[in-house]
């Protein structure tokens, strides 16, 4: 895609030129602060266009800028809590951490579940109705749990 648009803007004699500098010769820290500055889908979309910007996204500091202030407490929640879990992994990358955050995560017996919103990097939450405290109303007629096929 690249070439096709480089020889579109500047004809045939950017093509014919030896050793002319393209797209391709960006400098990978270069195409690092590019890349700080967009989205992760637009980042996975742009790191498709060549090995400058393939390079560049797999670079921890530009996916950890897309992470959330609190990415490791929710990690802990991904690898199911305790120390233990934490010890026998590998160190995850960071775009590993984000691709894994941007999966619903259940947890507080499935009665919770958190994401990250993929375009932005916000924290979604998702909360059933079993783990809702309701007070002011102490009936237990109007709190029975019937469920259904529909329900989730």
């Amino acid at each position: 895609m690249g070439a096709g648009v480089s020889s579109f803007f500047f004809g045939a004699a950017a093509e014919a030129a030896p050793g002319a500098a393209g797209l391709g010769d960006l400098p990978e820290l270069c195409a690092a602060q590019v890349l700080l500055r967009l989205d992760a889908p637009e980042i996975c979309r742009l790191a498709r266009l060549n090995h400058a910007f393939r390079g560049a996204a797999g670079a921890d500091f530009v996916w950890e800028a897309k992470l959330p202030e609190n990415y490791r407490h929710l990690i802990g929640y991904v690898e199911g809590g305790g120390e233990e879990g934490r010890r026998r992994r590998r160190r995850a990358g960071t775009k590993e951490i984000y691709a894994r955050l941007s999966r619903p995560v259940s947890f507080d017996d499935g009665t919770k579940e958190f994401w990250l919103e993929k375009s932005k990097g916000r924290v979604c939450m998702a909360l059933s109705s079993k783990a809702l405290v309701i007070t002011g109303i102490d009936d237990r007629r109007y709190w029975t749990h019937m469920p259904t096929t529909e329900s989730r």
